[in-house]
């Protein structure tokens, strides 16, 4: 067996041993843990899990068994490293108390390292003597490439982690099943030859000195197959979903958690290894512009790079846009509507959702509230049938009719009452206010956001949505044309990938698809 099979292995291994060694740990164990003097495999720490000498222990028989359960595999050793921290998920342990303090006297076990993943240049791995017959532009260049060869490699590691640490283990320990897996990890496994394909090309052009003189030409050629990215970005919203509804079993906890907190995940959660294809997908056009920027005009490459700058921007204009049909129809069906009055064709009609999230009323109510294209929804959360839904709270709001206002903090009373005077208590701070009139009724909703950003982003929400619906009114052709970005102040159009005006250099975020897209000025 390789070295690097051996490594993927081992890696499944010690997560396997470690994970079913706690379980049955905790589900037998009567007696504190003794203090442990052993050294932790590089994997996954286990020191927490030994127990006294004198305990009586179920065999772990069946743990070491699980050798014989795991194939041999070839994968690129595990050892780079990277981001930061994204989100964490607070734990608490059934088989020891949560905030014990250590005894003075006692012995205390060093928590485990975390690995990282060390940055490289291109000038710090190969010969610096070229370095010197390079242009400091050319230098510039050879490193925009070689940050997109290193990144092809990081998110090969990363994908293989989250096949061999995470799917793998879950389904021999059947901690779920099969299928919730597959609804969960998507098409991740799609994913790895293709980026696997792309990194052998950028090797095979790399000269023998590690400079690089094209690759336009490789990216034009291989770019298309990020159309695959379709169905995983897609699956996205409900992937989360099940994820986080399987995250209150105690065993799939549990496991997330001690992964957590190994040195392989590098503080990392789960979700933050299935979300790295996206945050990759959309990080292409950065990458590109960057060599292109650093290509001199009369570059025999330039022409290439240029065709292949169009082709990951309509590529990531497609998948966008295909995200966010797919979350909008996710949350539609999981609208549950108490009369069939509350039924209503702009909600059916909608293929945007702008934004949506937790809102409070001015009673401390929680709603959630979906802000579609034509139509503002209230509702409340909801599970049925061990599914989260969300039920109508009121009748529809279209957004054409829909009246809003920026309330000051302090203007409001949680009675539900307006005065000018008001305690700077942080109850009354971060409302927004919207109303429709229909007849003679009047719908008022006094929404409190959890802080002012979020405020503005609902503000800034709505203000986009009048003002779209104002542009297909008046000009309902061009307008079915464009589509907005939620963090700007005037309505950029995107028609066919090409941004009218002069384009920013400032990537804004696109509405509720969670996608970078150059907006106009």
């Amino acid at each position: 067996m390789t070295g690097k099979a051996k490594t993927s292995r081992n890696l499944l291994f010690t997560v396997l041993v470690a994970y079913t060694s706690h379980y049955a740990a905790g589900r037998f164990s009567l007696k504190p843990q003794a203090s442990c003097r052993c050294v932790c495999s590089p994997g996954v720490c286990v020191c927490d899990l030994q127990e006294p000498s004198s305990k009586r222990v179920k065999p772990l028989s069946r743990v070491t068994s699980l050798a014989s359960l795991i194939p041999p595999v070839k994968t690129a050793p595990l050892k780079r490293i990277g981001q930061t921290l994204q989100r964490s998920i607070s734990f608490r342990s059934d088989c020891r108390p949560e905030n014990t303090a250590p005894r003075p006297w006692g012995r205390q076990i060093a928590p485990p390292i975390t690995k990282r993943r060390d940055s490289k240049l291109w000038s710090e791995t190969f010969d610096l003597g070229l370095g010197h017959m390079l242009s400091s532009e050319e230098i510039k260049r050879q490193e925009a490439i070689f940050e997109l060869s290193q990144g092809e490699q990081d998110l090969i590691e990363d994908l293989t982690l989250a096949k061999k640490a995470y799917r793998d283990p879950m389904l021999k320990l059947s901690i779920m099943s099969e299928h919730e897996l597959n609804q969960i990890f998507g098409t991740l496994d799609s994913l790895i030859p293709l980026h696997e394909d792309l990194l052998s090309r950028l090797r095979e052009a790399r000269k023998p000195d590690g400079s690089t003189d094209h690759v336009g030409h490789i990216l034009v050629d291989w770019l298309p197959c990020l159309e695959t990215y379709n169905g995983y970005c897609s699956n996205q919203v409900a992937a989360k979903a099940l994820l986080d509804h399987k995250k209150q079993d105690h065993r799939v906890h549990d496991f997330l958690q001690r992964c957590l907190e190994s040195p392989f995940s590098r503080k990392l959660d789960l979700w933050s290894f299935l979300d790295i294809p996206r945050s990759r997908l959309v990080k292409y056009p950065l990458l590109l512009r960057e060599i292109l920027k650093h290509t001199p005009n009369e570059h025999p490459d330039r022409q290439h790079l240029h065709q292949a700058m169009n082709m990951i921007q309509s590529i990531v204009a497609d998948i966008n846009t295909q995200t966010g049909e797919s979350e909008c129809r996710y949350y539609k069906e999981r609208l549950l509507y108490l009369e069939s009055g509350q039924r209503d064709l702009l909600i059916d009609s909608s293929r945007i959702l702008s934004c949506h999230g937790e809102l409070k009323n001015n009673r401390g109510v929680k709603l959630h509230v979906f802000l579609f294209q034509d139509v503002l929804v209230v509702t409340r959360a909801i599970t049925q049938n061990e599914q989260l839904c969300y039920q109508l709270h009121q009748q529809p709001i279209p957004v054409r009719d829909l009246e809003w206002e920026d309330l000051q903090d302090g203007e409001i009373r949680l009675g539900g009452s307006i005065r000018g005077a008001f305690s700077n208590s942080e109850r009354t701070k971060n409302f927004f206010r919207v109303a429709f009139r229909s007849g003679g009724q009047l719908q008022m909703h006094c929404f409190q956001a959890r802080d002012a950003f979020n405020k503005q982003q609902w503000l800034n929400c709505i203000r986009q949505a009048k003002e779209a619906l104002g542009s297909t009114e008046s000009d309902p052709q061009t307008a079915a044309r464009c589509s907005d970005c939620i963090l700007c102040y005037s309505v950029p159009c995107f028609h066919c990938t090409v941004v009218c005006g002069n384009r920013s250099e400032t990537e804004h975020l696109g509405p509720a698809f969670h996608f970078n897209l150059a907006v106009c000025n």
